[in-house]
Order: C-alpha cells, then structure tokens, then sequence
C-alpha cells in the first residue's frame, strides 16, 4: 500500500519542455494547472498524503517528478536523467525525498543515465528500459544498488518508445497493460496482458494505486477492458502533459 506521494507543481515553462509531439501543439498552462490539480484529487481519495513542492521555472519539465528518483519501501535512489537539461531537478527533489528517506539514499553516477519512467517494479524485481534516456551503464548501477535490498532486476533493449512504461503498466492479480513493441514481449510472458489498441497506447500509461486505477481520460476501449477486470478506474484528464511527452506516472513519486 501506497502511504504518500511527491508531486511538483508545473511551471508556466512547462510550455518549453522537451517533447516528440509537437503537432499536438504547446501546453496550455492554466488547463494544465487544472489538470495538475484534479491528477493530485485523485492521489489524495486514493488514499495519499501529498507533498506538493514549488514550480521551477528553470527547468520546464521539472513536473515529471517519477524520472529524477526511484522510491522503494527500502531506499530511494537518485537518478541521473540522459536528458542533460533535467540533470539539474535531482538536486532540487534531493531534500524532499531526503525528508522521508533521511540516510537511506544513493545516486546513479556519470557516465551512466537513467530516468525512472524506464523502470516498472512488479512485486520484487524491477524492470529497467534501455532508451535513450537510460544506458547499460545506468542499468548496471541500478541493478547494483536494488541487488544490496534483496531486489532483482532485468533489462528491456526499447526501440520506439521513450521510456519503458510508457508502453507498459502493472495493474494487480498478474494483469499487465501493454502496447506497441511491448506486446507479447517475452519478458512479460508470465502476465497476463491486456493489449492496448494502437489508437490508445497512450493509455498503457497508467497507475494503480491502493487497488484504483488511475488512467488517462478519453480511452474507452482501454477503460472497458480494466472495468471487465473488476479494477475501480478514476479518469484524469493529462492532455497538456501528453503534449510534451508526460503520462500519468510521471506525474508523480508514489511510496
């Protein structure tokens, strides 16, 4: 069970942030502040304290707190994202997460890059996305530092998507949401998957949190799927994340 979340209030520069959707056009900050908001609402009847920390306007994508730290019930780790201007946000989450983690911190270093949208943690063992955000060499140390807790870890070579869970989500019960070049992945051979129609991958990118699921807004192929399941859904509208690549779990650090 989930006890708390981290959350970053975007910044009106979240409008520059790094992005592969362009033709979707630029954020509109005030609906993406609403969104924030109703995304925070969600977490919070989830059952969530909330530690919302300020906007940073120096570093626009600075509200996709899930890439700069990797959150177990044991450690936190601090990442190093392979987008060179995020690599400035860990220093800025490194009080908060300290705040709940006191000592219990480690850092991947250079050269290695890892973004935690890259890892997807199923029970025990952590599943880690080779991208172009994170290397072999940010896996490695990763790896390293899980193997001290008593974790195990794998690696997944990506060829389209960002980041790994943007193409793959763990519900409960063995039930996996998977899209595109995730689909039958035999990595995943073991769960049970429910495959994503190409119109609606953006909605492998969900979140179960303390038995919800929380899911973009607007896919309704994907929603009845986890609604046949038996899984009680929330809908977030996160369309002006979407356009600078953003989900739902990047939103937020949930432990």
């Amino acid at each position: 069970m989930y006890q708390n979340a981290i959350v970053r209030t975007p910044s009106p520069s979240l409008i520059s942030g790094l992005t592969s959707s362009a033709h979707l056009g630029k954020p509109d900050y005030p609906l993406a502040l609403e969104q924030h908001h109703n995304y925070i609402k969600a977490l919070a009847h989830c059952g969530l304290e909330i530690d919302i920390l300020p906007a940073l306007t120096d570093y626009p994508d600075a509200c996709f707190v899930e890439d700069v730290a990797l959150l177990t019930d044991k450690t936190a780790i601090l990442t190093r994202p392979g987008a060179h201007s995020r690599q400035g946000e860990v220093l800025e989450i490194k009080s908060s997460v300290k705040a709940f983690y006191k000592e219990r911190i480690s850092r991947i270093f250079e050269p290695a890059t890892l973004e935690a949208g890259d890892v997807l943690r199923i029970k025990n063992h952590f599943y880690i996305g080779l991208s172009q955000r994170t290397n072999q060499a940010g896996a490695e140390q990763l790896i390293n530092l899980l193997a001290k807790d008593g974790y195990t870890a794998s690696t997944i070579a990506l060829k389209e998507y960002l980041h790994l869970k943007t193409g793959v989500s763990y519900l409960d019960q063995e039930y996996i949401l998977v899209s595109g070049e995730l689909i039958d992945h035999p990595a995943f051979a073991q769960f049970k998957q429910i495959k994503i129609d190409a119109k609606e991958e953006y909605a492998a990118n969900c979140i179960m949190v303390n038995g919800t699921v929380i899911m973009p807004q607007n896919f309704p192929k994907t929603n009845k799927a986890i609604s046949a399941l038996g899984f009680p859904i929330i809908e977030v509208d996160v369309s002006e994340f979407r356009k600078v690549d953003g989900g739902l779990s990047c939103l937020s650090l949930r432990f």
